[in-house]
This record gives C-alpha cells, structure tokens and sequence, in this order.
C-alpha cells in the first residue's frame, strides 16, 4: 500500500518500545536491526509488533506522537502484553 504507517518494536534486549513512521515497516526494522538509526542501535535486536496504516504523513505524525505519549505507551504495553 502507498503511503505511510506507524509502527512499533520491541527490544528484545532490554524490553524497550520504540515507535516511528515508515512506508515499509519490515524494511525499517531491518535498518533497525542494522544499527542505522542512533537511538535504537544499543538496544538491538528489535522485533516489530504493532502497525498501523495511516495515509497521509501529516496524520501518521500526528498518531506516532499519540504513541509516544504516556496514554500511547499504555496502548502499545497492553498490546505487547496480550501478544505475549
């Protein structure tokens, strides 16, 4: 699909959540998982377990900010939790 969408990963280091926007979600967890992004480079490997298709990319940032917010990160924990 054109266009963009949110996603997040896991480390499955150290448990922490990242999220972000792409147009390919698997192709931007493999740069992940390559150390090409500074902040998520120490905390590899990365495991992909949430997206969402948004569109237009004004609105993608809009939503990767929600997740990213206190609220947001609950939402991604449950999410994370129940597929565990």
């Amino acid at each position: 699909m054109e266009g963009f969408y949110v996603y997040a990963i896991v480390s499955e280091k150290d448990g922490v959540i990242y999220v972000g926007i792409a147009r390919d979600c698997e192709d931007r967890l493999r740069e992940h998982n390559l150390g090409k992004a500074k902040y998520t480079s120490g905390h590899i490997p990365w495991k992909l377990f949430y997206t969402e298709y948004i569109g237009d990319s004004k609105r993608a940032r809009i939503r990767e900010r929600y997740f990213k917010s206190a609220a947001g990160k609950r939402r991604l924990r449950a999410i994370l939790s129940k597929n565990s």
